[in-house]
C-alpha cells in the first residue's frame, strides 16, 4: 500500500492527550473522568444493595458518590417515575432496583468496587438513560451511559503521570466505501512532531458493538496506558488508530457490518493514515487488536489479510453464536500458513463474561489444529475495567 496513496481529509481536530491545544478555535472533547489503575471486578456476589442516607431537603442531588471502601451511591430525582432499574458494567444480567424517598429522589448503594472506572446508567419505566446529575457521559451508538471512577493507588498504569504525552487528533474522513464522512482517532507518540524523519509501527485498534471511535480514548484511556508505558520503556512507541467500528446502520446483521468494516478499513483508513502519518507500511509492522464485535472483526479480518497484519488480539470477542466460527472455518484450514505469518495470536476474556465458553471454545480448537496462539482466561466480566487491562498486557507483546 503506497505511502503517497491519494487520500480525502476534509478536516483534523488536533487534540493533546495531555488535555491542552494550543489552537483555542479548536474545540476538545470532554475530558474523560480520570483513570486508575484498573481492577478486575470480584466474582463474589456484592452484599445486598442499600439505599444511601436521603439528601436534606433542597439539597442538590449528588451522584454518583464513592463512599470509603469502595461503596458508591447513585441517585436519581424522578418523583413522577414508576419503577428505576440500575444497570452497570460489572454486574450480572439481574438490574437492581433503586429506592424511592418522600422527596422523590430513587437511590441505591452498590460495591464495594475494586478501583476503576465503570459504566452504568439507570432504566426509567421502560427507558434507558444516562445519569442526569453526573457530567461524565460515555457516548455510544445507542443509549448513552455515565462514568463513575473508584480512586485506587495513584499512579496506577492508566493514570495521566507526569511523563511525555503523545496526541490524539481526530481526522475527518469522506469515505469512498460509506459515501459519508467519518471520524478517525489516531493517537501518535511522544516525540512524534519533533524527529520528523522517523516512521512508526501502527495498531489499528476496534472498539465493540454499540462504541464509537472515541471510545478507546474516553473510556480505555490507551492514550495514558501508553504514554505510560513508553516512558517505562515496556513498549515501543507506535501510532494507534482508532476507527468506527459500525460502517452499516446499527441493526445491520453482525456478518455484514463484518464485511463492510473489512472494507472500509483497507480501502478508506489505511490508505488515508499511511499517506498522512509517518508508519511503516509493512506487515511485520502492522497489528490488529479489538473488543467484543471488533475482536470477531479482527479474527476474520486480519486471518484473512495475513499480508497486511502479522500480530492480532482480541479481548471478549463476540458475535453472533456460531457467526464467528463460521467465518474463520476457512481461514483455519492452513494452520502452518498462520503459524509462520503471526508473530502473536493472543485472545483473553473473563470467566463471568457471557462470552467466556465461546472465545474458550475458539481456543481450543486452535489447539486442536495446533495453531499457536495464547489464551488468556481471568476473573472479571464484559468491561472496560477488563479491556483495559488486556491492553496494558498486549501493548508490550507488539513490534519486537
Amino acid at each position: 500500500m503506497s505511502k503517497h496513496a491519494p487520500v480525502s481529509l476534509l478536516a483534523f481536530v488536533f487534540v493533546s492527550a495531555s488535555c491542552l491545544s494550543s489552537n483555542p478555535q479548536t474545540p476538545a472533547p470532554a475530558t474523560p473522568p480520570p483513570a486508575p489503575a484498573s481492577a478486575v471486578a470480584p466474582m463474589v456476589p456484592p452484599p445486598p444493595a442499600q439505599p444511601p442516607p436521603p439528601a436534606p431537603p433542597g439539597a442538590p442531588v449528588i451522584s454518583p458518590e464513592v463512599q470509603d471502601g469502595g461503596r458508591v451511591a447513585f441517585r436519581l430525582h424522578a418523583p413522577r417515575a414508576g419503577e428505576v432499574t440500575f444497570n452497570g458494567d460489572w454486574l450480572p444480567t439481574d438490574k437492581p432496583k433503586l429506592t424511592k424517598d418522600p422527596a422523590g429522589i430513587w437511590s441505591i448503594t452498590l460495591g464495594p468496587l475494586p478501583p476503576g472506572t465503570y459504566i452504568y446508567s439507570y432504566n426509567v419505566d421502560g427507558v434507558a438513560v444516562p445519569d442526569p446529575h453526573n457530567p461524565f457521559v460515555k457516548l455510544r451508538a445507542r443509549s448513552p451511559g455515565s462514568f463513575v471512577t473508584v480512586p485506587g493507588p495513584s499512579p496506577g498504569f492508566a493514570d495521566a503521570k507526569d511523563v511525555p504525552h503523545g496526541d490524539v487528533q481526530i481526522n475527518w474522513q469522506k469515505s469512498s466505501v460509506l459515501g459519508e464522512t467519518r471520524a478517525v482517532y489516531v493517537y501518535t507518540p511522544p516525540g512524534y512532531a519533533k524527529d520528523r524523519g522517523k516512521e512508526y509501527p501502527v495498531l489499528y485498534l476496534l472498539h465493540g458493538r454499540n462504541g464509537t471511535a472515541a471510545d478507546w480514548t474516553s473510556a480505555g484511556a490507551v492514550n495514558f496506558i501508553l504514554d505510560n508505558l513508553i516512558a517505562e520503556r515496556k513498549a515501543v512507541p507506535m501510532i494507534v488508530v482508532m476507527p468506527w467500528g459500525h460502517p452499516l446502520a446499527f441493526e445491520a446483521p453482525s456478518d455484514k457490518n463484518t464485511e463492510a468494516m473489512e472494507n472500509y478499513l483497507l480501502k478508506d483508513v489505511m490508505p488515508a493514515v499511511e499517506a498522512k502519518y509517518r508508519v511503516l507500511a509493512n506487515r511485520q509492522s502492522r497489528a490488529l487488536i479489538g473488543l467484543s464485535m471488533g475482536g470477531a472483526q479482527t479474527f476474520y479480518i486480519g486471518m484473512l489479510h495475513l499480508d497486511l497484519f502479522s500480530q492480532l488480539a482480541t479481548f471478549s470477542a463476540g458475535s453472533p453464536p456460531g457467526e464467528m466460527e463460521r467465518m474463520t472455518a476457512p481461514l483455519l484450514e492452513k494452520p502452518d500458513v498462520l503459524n509462520k505469518q503471526l508473530k502473536l495470536l493472543w485472545i483473553g476474556c473473563g470467566r463471568s463474561d457471557s462470552l467466556f465458553p465461546r472465545n474458550e471454545a475458539f481456543a481450543k480448537k486452535l489447539e486442536e489444529l495446533n495453531i499457536k496462539h495464547t489464551f488468556h482466561p481471568t476473573e472479571g466480566f464484559h468491561n472496560w475495567a477488563m479491556w483495559r487491562e488486556y491492553f496494558h498486557e498486549t501493548a508490550p507483546l507488539l513490534f519486537h
